[in-house]
């Protein structure tokens, strides 16, 4: 919380004195040095010179964006963070518009040909290929049903929110998303069913009605309804989720159980992660946890009803967020987002030997992958996990572990310590090449592919080493924390 406390001490932040200026691109790109620098995000213009001392990711992160437009650079690494109640006290302004004589004046005239000029610089997309949604009913039920136009997942793709009357569907497909947001008509139950046709990309909602009878019409639009968009342009939607049951899995960390509100049907893909938001000492904090399941021995395909998010999580007790997450009470509610993240099962396709790296609360997002690769992907013949702790007593659910790696001949596991007691005997110290040359071997006619999750500096350390291995780029994933 230094930050935060930092922030709110009272002193200028941006250096304007608490006015607020229109900022060009040429004023910008001016401040772009540690001791003076600004950027831009979504529009708006924050000194964030003072922020250098306190940023998790270091000063050398955030110069990226020095003097720049740091929009994209953010949306990589910090999309969930609320940068607009963290950085509030360092606005300095927005960015100037360019009207539209100025950018007329900067582009030359084309060049006099006998070719007529091409009707568009980019061509819009393919009309026939957005998704498009319909709907029906019963005199006891509304069916709304989306087709996408493509195959889609089994479970995974499609997130349903109903509250108070407001229907918000939102169908997630690869990077891009369509959503379907209505006010219904009438007033419904407050369950909802969905039904998914992976082959032919059908995806079907069903609500019941309160009062039997004809709907004139299915109800009203509201933002973002129909639309086709990034999913990286999305804003977060979040719900509010109960506290059901915390669970000890060692002496720092616990598995989290949120249970999703009656009117919400999300089921959130292996390798994705949510974010969870609550407002500490009155400012918005949000940070991103990949859900395991309840433990190894769980099918790694759930219903698409399924209601339970299960959240492995370390406390800190110097932390900022996870101290206020321990505190809450069995029955308390917490803001939960939809699934995010870049991670994708299709270059999983063929493989045969899948290797995990994963540190500390790392492991999160290999237990599914683990639970995958042995219950639904027959090709892959071997899946091997190199756990890195700093001392045995934390390595997290290392009975199941053991429990899995001697029942299931195809997984193996190891575990690594940075501070081993004296009757350790397995492996010792911190990644290095030495250990991972041991460690990724390509069996003749194998193809390979390698996970990477954990804080940040092993990450880094880790993906090089790796390389340094002969693995490409596309046989490598790292969960970016």
């Amino acid at each position: 919380m230094d930050w935060i406390r930092f922030s709110k001490s009272g002193k200028d932040m941006t250096g304007l004195r608490g006015r607020l200026i229109e900022v060009t691109q040429e004023e910008l790109k001016k401040h772009n040095t540690r001791d003076d620098c600004w950027t831009c995000i979504r529009g708006m213009v924050y000194n964030v010179t003072p922020y250098m001392d306190y940023h998790p990711g270091g000063e050398e992160e955030l110069m990226k964006a020095a003097g720049i437009d740091g929009t994209d650079l953010f949306d990589q690494v910090h999309r969930w963070v609320n940068y607009e109640s963290m950085l509030k006290e360092c606005l300095v302004g927005r960015m100037a518009t360019i009207t539209t004589t100025t950018i007329k004046a900067m582009i030359p005239p084309p060049p006099q040909t006998g070719f007529a000029p091409p009707t568009s610089v980019a061509p819009p997309p393919d009309k026939d290929s957005r998704p498009r949604y319909d709907w029906f009913q019963t005199d006891a039920t509304v069916h709304l049903v989306v087709y996408a136009k493509r195959k889609i997942p089994s479970t995974g793709c499609t997130i349903v929110d109903l509250e108070a009357g407001v229907l918000r569907l939102e169908v997630l497909l690869g990077k891009m998303s369509y959503m379907v947001h209505l006010r219904l008509a009438e007033e419904v139950e407050g369950n909802v069913a969905v039904h998914t046709s992976p082959t032919v990309g059908k995806i079907q909602v069903t609500i019941r009605k309160q009062v039997k009878g004809k709907w004139a019409s299915h109800g009203q639009p509201l933002e973002f309804h129909n639309t086709f968009l990034r999913k990286k342009d999305r804003a977060l939607y979040l719900r509010d989720c109960v506290l059901v049951s915390k669970t000890e899995v060692n002496h720092n960390t616990h598995v989290f159980r949120l249970q999703l509100p009656r009117g919400t049907v999300m089921h959130v893909p292996v390798g994705k992660h949510v974010y969870l938001k609550a407002l500490i000492q009155d400012t918005e904090v949000v940070r991103p946890y990949t859900p395991v399941n309840q433990n190894l021995a769980t099918a790694s395909h759930h219903s698409s009803q399924e209601s339970d998010i299960y959240l492995m999580i370390k406390v800190y007790p110097d932390g900022v967020f996870t101290p206020h997450l321990n505190s809450l009470h069995i029955g308390d509610r917490i803001s939960v987002s939809g699934p995010e993240g870049t991670f994708s099962l299709r270059p999983l396709r063929d493989v045969t030997v899948l290797y995990l790296l994963a540190a500390g609360t790392g492991f999160t997002p290999m237990a599914r992958l683990i639970q995958l690769a042995l219950q639904d992907i027959d090709t892959i013949r071997k899946t091997k996990l190199l756990f890195f702790n700093q001392r045995e007593e934390d390595i997290l659910w290392r009975c199941q572990l053991d429990a899995l790696a001697a029942s299931d001949e195809r997984f193996q596991v190891e575990y690594v310590l940075s501070q081993p007691c004296e009757s350790w005997t397995g492996r010792k110290g911190r990644v290095n090449e030495s250990m991972l040359k041991d460690f990724l071997n390509r069996p003749d006619g194998s193809k390979c592919y390698v996970c990477v999750c954990g804080p940040t500096a092993f990450t880094e350390l880790t993906i090089g080493l790796v390389k340094l291995q002969g693995f490409s780029e596309e046989e490598l994933h790292a969960f970016q924390g």
